[in-house]
C-alpha cells in the first residue's frame, strides 16, 4: 500500500470505486423492492454516504473490528461482507448472515470483524472500545473501527469512550458520519459547536475531511490506521456527508404531509455524489478507462442481481431460533 499522502494506487483506486458501486447499487435496489412491498421490514439506507465506508474500511483487514448502526449496510460491504447473505438477511430467510433473526439494523459477521449494526444509536461505540482494548491486550496491532452519525455524537457514550480510549491509548478510530440529521431534525437544532471540538478536549487527534471525497476519507483513515496499529492510541475523523435517501423507506407513513428538508437541499447535494465524482476522477487522471469501468460496473449489477435471486429463493426463517438465541439451554 502506498503511503496515504500520495493517495491510492490505481488498483486501490478501481477497489475502492469498485466498494462504492456495490454498496449503492445494494441499496438502490433495497430502495425500489421496499417500494414495491417485497422486504419483510424497515430498511435506513446509505446512499450518498458510500465514500465513508469504502475510504476507512479500505485500510482494515479482517483481523480488525468494525461496529456499525442502524444504517449499516454500507459498512458490512465494505469491510468484506458477503452481499449474498447479507440480503437473504434483510429478507429474514435461514440463509441470512444472522439466519434471518437480525434484520437489516443488525447484520454481523465476527469472521470478517463485523461485530455488527446496531438499532440502538450510539451502542457501537462502547463495542468498538471494548474490541480495542481487547487488541491492545493482545499485542497483535488489531485496530477497531466505530461508526456513528452525528445523532450518537449527542450520546453519553461518546465522552466516555473518548476518555478511556485516550487515557489509556487505544487502537480504535472513531468515524462520524456527520450527514446533518437526527432522524428527521437537523442537526442545527440539536448538536451543539463542533462534534469534532469534542475528541480534541481529549487530546485525540481528529481529522475534519469531505466525506463525499472518498480519496480524502481514504488519506485520513490511513493515518488514524497507521497510528494506532503503531500504539499510537485512538484518532478521530469527521466525515462531512449527506444521506439522499429518507431516515427510513417509507417514511413520508410517519411524516404524512410534514417535510424536514426540501428537494433543493437534497438536489444540492446530488451534485457531490461521491460515486459519479469518483468515477470523473479517474477518467480524468487516466487511472482507467470507460471499458474498465463498464467490466467493474457489469461485475457490479451481476452481483446485486444475484445476491437479490438467492434471498428470494431462500427458506423463512425459523421461529424456534428465537429461543435458542436468547437462552442458554437448560443443562440435563
Amino acid at each position: 500500500m502506498m503511503s496515504p499522502a500520495a493517495g491510492p494506487s490505481p488498483d486501490e483506486a478501481m477497489r475502492l470505486y469498485e466498494t462504492m458501486l456495490l454498496i449503492r447499487r445494494t441499496e438502490e435496489r433495497l430502495r425500489d423492492d421496499a417500494a414495491a412491498g417485497k422486504l419483510p421490514g424497515a430498511v435506513h439506507l446509505y446512499l450518498g454516504e458510500e465514500a465513508v465506508a469504502a475510504g476507512v474500511c479500505a485500510h482494515l483487514t479482517d483481523r480488525d473490528y468494525a461496529t456499525s448502526t442502524h444504517r449499516g449496510h454500507g459498512h458490512f460491504l465494505a469491510k468484506g461482507g458477503d452481499v449474498k447473505t447479507m440480503m437473504a438477511e434483510i429478507w429474514a430467510k435461514r440463509e441470512g448472515i444472522c439466519r434471518g433473526m437480525g434484520g437489516s439494523m443488525h447484520v454481523a459477521d465476527v469472521s470478517k470483524g463485523i461485530l455488527g449494526a446496531n438499532g440502538i444509536v450510539g451502542a457501537g461505540l462502547s463495542i468498538a472500545t471494548g474490541a480495542a482494548f481487547g487488541a491492545k491486550l493482545d499485542r497483535d496491532e488489531k485496530v477497531s473501527a466505530c461508526f456513528f452519525g452525528d445523532g450518537a455524537a449527542n450520546q453519553g457514550a461518546l465522552m466516555e469512550t473518548l476518555n478511556i480510549a485516550s487515557l489509556w491509548q487505544l487502537p480504535v478510530i472513531f468515524v462520524c458520519e456527520n450527514n446533518g440529521f437526527s432522524e428527521f431534525t437537523p442537526a442545527a437544532q440539536v448538536t451543539s459547536g463542533r462534534i469534532a471540538d469534542r475528541a480534541r478536549a481529549f487530546g485525540v487527534p481528529v481529522a475534519d475531511v469531505d466525506g463525499n471525497d472518498v480519496t480524502e476519507v481514504w488519506r485520513a483513515a490511513g493515518a488514524a490506521v497507521a497510528r494506532a496499529r503503531a500504539d499510537g492510541g485512538p484518532s478521530f475523523i469527521e466525515a462531512r456527508t449527506y444521506r439522499i435517501q429518507g431516515h427510513f423507506e417509507a417514511e413520508s407513513f410517519v411524516l404524512g404531509s410534514g417535510s424536514y428538508r426540501d428537494d433543493a437541499e437534497i438536489d444540492k447535494w446530488r451534485e457531490a455524489d461521491p460515486v459519479s465524482r469518483f468515477r470523473s476522477v479517474l477518467l480524468e487522471t487516466g487511472s482507467i478507462d470507460e471499458a474498465a469501468l463498464g467490466r467493474i460496473e457489469s461485475a457490479v449489477a451481476r452481483r446485486v442481481a444475484e445476491a437479490v435471486a438467492f434471498a428470494e429463493a431462500g427458506q423463512p426463517a425459523d421461529p424456534a431460533l428465537a429461543e435458542t438465541l436468547m437462552f442458554a439451554p437448560e443443562e440435563a
